[in-house]
């Protein structure tokens, strides 16, 4: 395992509800990441093909016309515009932790696939539960998307938004050894100074508590609206002042919650970049171990389902999966 490594969290604008540009534009940051010797770059909630932002923004009736665009540039997991991006990964040797929407039948769902340095799709997970009028869009995961891999790189996991939010949810990655979390973003450009649950400050202060509570590096890349963006979605004066230009706010945290890397301006695309040295990690956990030392199973533990949910199942009838002690949880393959 290696000691020190170097990881990138993107910030930019996707290229909105365009498949094909989307792949384009990421395998081009793959390249800029390893040319600079990043060995995990990260990118955001839905980076492809763009987050939706038409439902903050109107009726669920006035959304509609988008709903047939985005399903025809969401991606399958399993399609050609995968092995591109894999490809792309083993090409570079640059192991890739991206967000996109994920098309499976006729329903789509907020995924983030890992990708190993030979290009090889490790795992694709998708969030536990799409937060608010996402659900008007997304179906939701199921106990299989609490993933935490090994790799050549360490132990790695990612995380949507505002599952950042759900303290169990946090817990059980904790409870798997996670070493480096992505907790990707699509952007903090909404309802700004109205809403401040939706804005930069505390969605940022999630991810510092996260690192913090895990004593896990934090790579959390983080959208761009530019004007594009509002091109598309913002066909009236209210609605360019609900959703505003920038709201990028990538970050890396360390184990012990010092700031990594130098910042970008919230309108600036590019990356955030940073060593993580994995002697902060031991420095962190000997302070506070929630899931070890530091924690009370005699008086509170967790019970997590990890099967998967399937709606059709063939042949006999299964059992209800048995609830496991978080504790108990074999580490993902």
């Amino acid at each position: 395992m290696a000691h020190v490594v170097r990881a990138a969290a993107v910030q930019a604008e996707p290229r909105w509800l365009d498949l094909d540009a989307g792949v384009e534009q990421m395998i081009s940051y793959i390249a800029d990441a390893a040319a600079r010797g990043v060995q995990l770059v990260a990118f955001p909630e839905t980076f492809i093909p763009g987050y939706p932002w038409w439902i903050w923004l109107d009726a669920p009736a006035m959304g509609m016309q988008f709903v047939p665009r985005y399903a025809e540039n969401s991606m399958t997991r399993d399609g050609e515009h995968m092995r591109r991006i894999a490809a792309a990964a083993g090409q570079h040797g640059v192991h890739v932790l991206f967000g996109f929407s994920e098309r499976a039948g006729g329903s789509l769902y907020t995924s983030q696939a890992l990708i190993s340095d030979a290009g090889r799709v490790i795992s694709v997970r998708r969030k536990l539960k799409p937060t608010h009028v996402e659900r008007s869009v997304f179906g939701e995961g199921d106990g299989s998307d609490l993933q935490v891999h090994d790799t050549a790189l360490g132990r790695v996991g990612a995380l949507n938004c505002w599952e950042h939010f759900q303290p169990l949810t946090k817990y059980a990655m904790f409870s798997m050894n996670e070493q480096i979390h992505v907790g990707a973003w699509p952007s903090f450009s909404l309802y700004r100074g109205a809403a401040r649950a939706l804005g930069p400050e505390t969605n940022t202060a999630s991810s510092l508590i996260y690192a913090v509570e895990g004593q896990t590096f934090v790579v959390a890349p983080c959208a761009v609206v530019g004007e594009a963006g509002q091109d598309l979605y913002c066909d009236t004066e209210v609605k360019c002042q609900l959703l505003q230009r920038g709201g990028g706010f990538a970050r890396i945290f360390g184990p012990e919650g010092s700031p990594l890397g130098e910042d970008l301006a919230e309108t600036e695309e590019g990356m955030v970049i940073a060593d993580l040295d994995f002697s902060m990690i031991a420095i962190a956990k000997s302070a506070a171990d929630p899931v070890g030392h530091y924690s009370r199973p005699d008086v509170m533990r967790l019970l997590i389902n990890r099967a998967p949910n399937p709606v059709v199942v063939d042949g006999a009838f299964p059992t209800m999966p048995a609830f496991v002690d978080a504790e108990e949880l074999e580490p993902a393959e």
